[in-house]
């Protein structure tokens, strides 16, 4: 297929001329970090980058606050209204970053490698002859809110989804692979009420709330021992109580659960949540159990995405690690597991030239980078040339879409077992 490989270089082409807008639409992100559901600046950021005279070929249709305060939708297609039903592609951009660390996790370049991948994608497209021979809807969606929250949960059930054939992003590592097993992630607010006291004067008239939450800390720990290896249990004492003097009425804790796959991860919630009321008993207290409102789900894998995206990759100078590391290896929770119950995804992440670990004041430095650019763009490349892919190889398609009808099914079947 000379013709296919024509159009990703010209995708490629286009990312290049573009770099240093992009380059600029990255950083300015970067150098302004804004949390979960409060990202103004990097909303407006984005909706004045894609309503922008200035990018090359037709205009894109952008909807600015989309389904949510902070999330945008810009739209570009080669459909004619009245012809058959686009196919449609979509890109996804992430911007929050984390308290007191900015950029920990290199959204901002989340951002960019959407943006990237979509403008290759379309100035691809814009040079087939014109009717074009495909009709092809290209999204780019902002999703809010990944590292608190799950803006992504909050847009599939806001419909921003439907419809959507193919959901492509990538994520800043410390090494390159077409596919991570993210577990699944459930987060837990538990709260103890006892009775105050004069701590030194009378004691036995309280009720002590510190006891409950250190008990269920320590039970936790030792719950470790009967956890599976990829079992993971993370939290903080929130409130300790006022003063020494004074018998806590009143702790809280905050805890995140996680696990390979739902089903594992309703086991594990159920283990953990007799941690937290054995303590309430042992120590007379009450005891409140809050789950978050959006549990995160394991990413999904779609092998015949990760194949292409992996030949793709290795054109441009990609190096993979191996698939031992990839199966031993464990990694964090995103909102993006959730979309791969509801379409089939791919969710890559890639080297940004350091060594730095995420979530670290280094990874910040590094995410805004000039070295990181380099990386950023070829990865926003290989996505782009995927995407193609899909888009010129309808048996391709069809493989993508068994993949996804196959492992949802598998992965269901765990959640409801057939009785």
């Amino acid at each position: 297929l000379p013709a296919l490989e024509a159009l990703k270089q010209r995708a490629c082409e286009s990312v290049e001329l573009n770099a240093a807008r992009l380059g600029a639409l990255s950083r300015d992100i970067w150098s302004r970090p804004e949390l979960a559901y409060e990202e103004q600046q990097a909303h407006d950021t984005m909706t004045r980058f894609f309503s922008s005279g200035e990018l090359p070929g037709a205009a894109w249709a952008v909807q600015p606050r989309y389904k949510l305060g902070t999330a945008f939708r810009a739209e570009w297609g080669t459909a004619a209204p009245q012809g058959p039903r686009p196919l449609r592609i979509a890109f996804l951009c992430e911007y929050d970053a984390l308290p007191g660390i900015g950029h920990a996790c290199g959204h901002n370049l989340i951002a960019e490698v959407g943006a990237a991948a979509a403008l290759g994608l379309k100035a691809a497209l814009e040079s087939l002859p014109q009717p074009a021979p495909v009709a092809v809807q290209v999204t780019v969606l902002g999703t809010p809110a990944e590292e608190q929250g799950g803006g992504k949960i909050d847009l599939i059930n806001a419909g921003a989804f439907d419809g959507l054939d193919v959901v492509f992003m990538a994520h800043p590592s410390q090494e390159n692979a077409a596919y991570l097993p993210d577990v699944a992630e459930h987060d837990v607010t538990v709260k103890y009420y006892g009775k105050a006291s004069h701590a030194a004067a009378y004691p036995w008239e309280g009720v002590n709330a510190l006891d409950a939450a250190v008990l269920a800390y320590n039970n936790l720990s030792v719950l470790r021992q009967q956890m599976k290896p990829t079992w993971r249990v993370h939290g903080v004492i929130r409130n300790g109580g006022v003063k020494p003097n004074i018998i806590p009425s009143y702790t809280e804790l905050e805890f995140y659960l996680r696990a390979p796959s739902m089903k594992d991860l309703s086991v594990l919630t159920e283990k953990v949540e007799n941690c937290f009321k054995s303590a309430a008993l042992a120590t007379g207290c009450k005891v409140e159990i809050k789950g978050g409102e959006n549990d995160y789900y394991n990413v999904l894998p779609n092998k015949s995405l990760q194949k292409v995206y992996k030949e793709n990759g290795k054109k441009l100078g990609i190096e993979f690690i191996s698939e031992d590391c990839i199966l031993n290896g464990l990694s964090g929770s995103t909102d993006f597991g959730n979309v791969t119950f509801v379409v089939p995804g791919l969710h890559p992440y890639f080297y940004i030239g350091s060594d730095a670990l995420n979530h670290t004041e280094q990874y910040t430095e590094a995410a805004g980078s000039q070295n990181a650019q380099f990386y950023a763009l070829r990865t926003a490349k290989a996505l782009a040339m995927t995407a193609l892919d899909v888009i010129f190889k309808p048996s391709l398609l069809e493989e993508v879409r068994e993949d996804f009808r196959q492992v949802k099914l598998k992965e269901e079947g765990q959640i409801n077992p057939v009785e």
